[in-house]
């Protein structure tokens, strides 16, 4: 993709994807989630999350930066910032108050257990500040404190990336193989408390940003390095798909999502090369609109998110679970779908009350 282009519906469909393919990842009884990335290969949808933040800041830094100087993209990212700070709470919230709300009821016992309710209602004053600080984040709000640190990194970040792809990736690389004791200085490496190490995670949101600021050439594309590289990327793909099916039957211990094995991050490249080669085909545009909702979500992204905290909650609680075979098989589809209409309304409704806001500006303006 061009540097020079504007906002990418490519872009926004993935993103749009990816949050629906979060929302069905955590409700325990989706039927869909089986299907899902982290089915068959090593990373999930947290990586093509990540990812996709990086590419999409550094999009909207040069943007700023191109139209109102240096100064003022800085100070949109710190803005942003405070923005994701405030959703991590509202997100925290709702999980909290969701998980109090089912403990109340005697309902969904697992999820009151996964919200962190009860360790809450033991002691609000020390959870809450813990919360507010950082140091313990609840359930699906676990991913947006990193999100935080990175929006204050990309004023630093792109301009080098700008500079020197290569210096910027080999810096990325080197605090991602000192991510553990790095993390270890400041109290995070405890699965329990932060599920994302934000100094190996990084790479995969640097990474982001390379991949905008400086995307594969058009002439390696078109020549035979490329298409030997896609028959590599599918092999590989196929690889590690066999690998977790088969010969992985247990779960894989949680500090290697933690820290961002190497596995992980070479599974997820293989795969993102092949929607890559896609988008350079025009395949992901023309599906994109074909879906326009689902391109909705994605522009609506931290809304979505924190909506989808409650929408997950909700529809796995109202899923009934004592069905087995094809019968629970359905009944996880038909929370699945309820599930991904809750997002497509959430977001069209967002997206045109956004969108009426400077029409309504404009109205006042002109009526004074």
């Amino acid at each position: 993709m061009d540097i020079r282009r504007g906002r990418s519906v490519e872009v926004d469909f993935f993103r749009g994807v990816v949050l629906i393919v979060i929302v069905l990842d955590h409700m325990p009884g989706s039927t869909l989630s089986h299907v899902m990335l982290h089915a068959y290969a090593l990373c999930d949808s947290a990586e093509v999350f990540v990812f996709l933040g990086g590419y999409a800041s550094a999009a909207a830094y040069t943007a700023v930066m191109t139209a109102r100087g240096e100064k003022a993209a800085r100070l949109r990212f710190v803005r942003r910032c405070w923005e994701i700070y405030r959703a991590y709470l509202l997100t925290a919230l709702f999980t909290l108050l969701s998980g109090g709300a089912l403990a109340l009821l005697h309902l969904n016992r697992p999820m009151v257990e996964l919200t962190g309710w009860l360790p809450f209602a033991a002691e609000p004053l020390q959870q809450a500040l813990n919360i507010a600080v950082l140091r313990r984040q609840p359930y699906l709000s676990s991913v947006l404190p990193m999100y935080m640190f990175y929006a204050l990194l990309v004023p630093a970040v792109v301009p080098l990336a700008l500079r020197s792809r290569v210096a910027a990736l080999a810096l990325s690389a080197a605090i991602w193989c000192l991510a553990r004791p790095l993390a270890a200085l400041l109290s995070i490496d405890d699965v329990a408390d932060w599920a994302f190490n934000p100094f190996a995670w990084q790479l995969m949101f640097v990474l982001g940003i390379v991949c905008r600021l400086a995307p594969i050439s058009e002439r390696f594309h078109a020549g035979n390095a490329a298409r030997w590289f896609t028959r590599v990327a599918i092999a590989a793909v196929l690889a590690f798909a066999a690998v977790k099916l088969v010969v992985l039957t247990q779960p894989l211990p949680g500090t290697l999502k933690q820290n961002l094995s190497v596995d992980r991050v070479i599974n997820f490249i293989v795969i993102a090369w092949l929607p890559a080669r896609l988008v350079r085909v025009g395949s992901i545009a023309r599906l994109a609109q074909r879906l326009p909702a689902v391109v909705t979500v994605g522009r609506t992204g931290l809304v979505c998110f924190v909506g989808g905290t409650l929408v997950s909650l909700i529809v796995d609680t109202a899923t009934p679970h004592t069905f087995h075979g094809f019968r629970g098989v359905l009944m996880g589809l038909a929370g699945d779908f309820v599930a991904i209409g809750a997002l497509l309304m959430l977001a069209r409704a967002w997206h045109g009350w956004r969108g009426q806001q400077p029409r309504a500006a404009a109205s006042g303006a002109r009526c004074g």
